[in-house]
């Protein structure tokens, strides 16, 4: 019963929980929705540009340009707003179509300031197509590999075809090899761990050049601040073992303070262009300061993607292209952010797609996917949980829909990211990205094309208390459960 209430804490904030019966029902086929409007010099940003049929929009244009401007829609239209100033609209859309909008001051619409808005043009929720055209519940099975005290991810150095390393939340990191658990931990950090709620060891990645260089790279809660810090630091690989990292050797990179205890996102992963990317989440649900304060804020490194060169500078570098580097007050290691408690996140090396999702506060959970990474997108959180308005006040400009989201019913209640399926030995799953729920512990399968989902399928595969996805050197798939277990996804061998 600990562990089940830890894992709780783990994603999903407790205090919000009792919240989602009420609001998992299906909304109404007529709903008002609130979409921001920013008007610059000279264009426009829509918090959302479609909705179904039906619904009824209120239009809270704000003038944030240093020229007058006005907004027109649906033959709805507000006065001149001055620099600062705001105004709202209501429009109905009974029907489908696309309506123009666009400013009427003398000149403006031809410099960029128009555009269309949708209704029911897209749907606003996007559930899944039926299942693959494979039975994988006849093709895999779940061999065990160990038990751990409270593992959350598995890993290994490029090409290591030998050895997998278990990440424990207390603050330690397990090595197996050659199927044997060494007594021996690869990395021992508890001392400076802080292993309470969702707090601790999260997660680690070795450089793509690990063999040569021995460096890894570990994301984890400090024992500093109220709240724990999030610390990303660097590890070097003992010179006497070559099975164990040298707990001394740390050089922290960076430092993020708490506003509280939870939503600490914690992935860590290299990406092909041989940069490191990290998950942070944004901080607090709603205990200390509002749900969502600090996503949006660009001068905040909270419910982020980050990305940083942990080789160059000190104690690192911002690469140039990364989105926000030129734009004042803004953090130069943003490369997207709008997140709530990104707990994983997955770049496919061979496409460069960057599937991230972020866990919900009462009602949905999202699956979002950037092709060939993105870069500077928002993923539209506090004003969307899902597609569903969560905060009619915020402002997010140019918010991204989700690829997949569901609502919490039938036993779920977080989703939790996984990987690109690349293993050789398990074809019918090449390409197809994996994730599962961390209480039905259901498996899912999606394969993604030209940034939609083309086919998904359950794979048949349950795991207690789901935490986790990993892959090793050869490609192999491994899950695990808040319970301890550990299991590489293997093909079925035949009778």
């Amino acid at each position: 019963m600990a562990r089940a209430a830890r894992v709780i804490a783990i994603l999903a904030a407790a205090a919000t929980a009792v919240l989602s019966l009420a609001a998992a029902a299906e909304p109404a086929p007529t709903r008002t929705f609130t979409v921001r409007v920013d008007a610059r010099d000279f264009s426009f940003a829509l918090s959302r540009k479609s909705v179904p049929a039906g619904s009824t929009v209120r239009f809270v244009v704000r003038n944030r340009g240093a020229q007058p401007h006005d907004f027109v829609v649906k033959k709805k239209r507000t006065r001149v707003l001055r620099p600062g100033q705001t105004q709202t609209l209501t429009a109905a859309f009974p029907r489908k179509g696309r309506f123009a909008f666009l400013c009427t001051i003398s000149g403006h619409a031809r410099l960029g300031m128009k555009g269309q808005f949708g209704v029911a043009i897209r749907p606003v929720e996007t559930p899944p197509p039926a299942n693959p055209p494979v039975n994988t519940s006849d093709l895999l099975s779940l061999t065990p590999i160990g038990t751990f005290d409270t593992p959350v991810l598995v890993t290994a150095p490029p090409g290591d075809e030998r050895r997998v390393f278990v990440v424990e939340q207390a603050g330690t990191v397990r090595l197996v090899r050659d199927g044997l658990v060494s007594q021996t931990p690869f990395l021992d950090i508890r001392d400076r761990v802080i292993d309470q709620g969702e707090s601790g060891l999260l997660s680690i990645a070795f450089a793509p050049d690990y063999a040569r260089s021995g460096l890894v790279y570990a994301i984890y809660n400090a024992r500093m601040g109220p709240y724990g810090d999030l610390q990303i630091a660097e590890f070097r690989r003992d010179p006497f073992d070559p099975d164990r990292a040298d707990p001394s050797s740390d050089r922290v990179l960076l430092t993020i303070p708490k506003p509280y205890e939870n939503h600490n996102g914690g992935m860590l992963q290299f990406g092909s262009d041989g940069d490191l990317y990290a998950s942070v989440g944004d901080g607090d649900p709603g205990v200390l300061h509002k749900a969502g304060a600090f996503a949006q804020r660009l001068d905040a490194l909270l419910g982020r993607i980050l990305r940083i060169d942990p080789r160059r500078g000190d104690p690192y570098a911002v690469p140039a292209d990364n989105p926000f580097v030129d734009v004042a007050n803004a953090r130069p290691e943003i490369w997207a952010y709008g997140l709530r408690n990104p707990w994983r996140f997955w770049i496919d090396r061979e496409t460069d797609v960057l599937y991230v999702p972020d866990v919900g506060s009462t009602s949905r959970e999202e699956i979002n996917v950037v092709p060939n990474r993105g870069r500077g997108d928002n993923f539209g959180w506090p004003c969307f949980e899902g597609s569903l308005v969560f905060d009619a006040g915020a402002m997010c400009s140019r918010a991204v829909a989700p690829l997949v989201e569901y609502q919490r019913a039938d036993g779920e209640c977080a989703v939790i990211g996984g990987v690109v399926a690349r293993d050789p030995r398990i074809p019918a799953l090449t390409g197809r990205y994996l994730y599962g729920d961390l209480c039905s512990g259901k498996v899912t399968a999606l394969l993604v094309e030209s940034g939609k989902v083309s086919a998904s399928g359950d794979l048949g595969l349950e795991i207690p208390e789901l935490t986790s996805f990993g892959v090793d050197g050869l490609g192999r798939i491994y899950v695990m459960s808040l319970q301890g277990g550990v299991y590489r996804l293997d093909p079925k061998r035949s009778s």
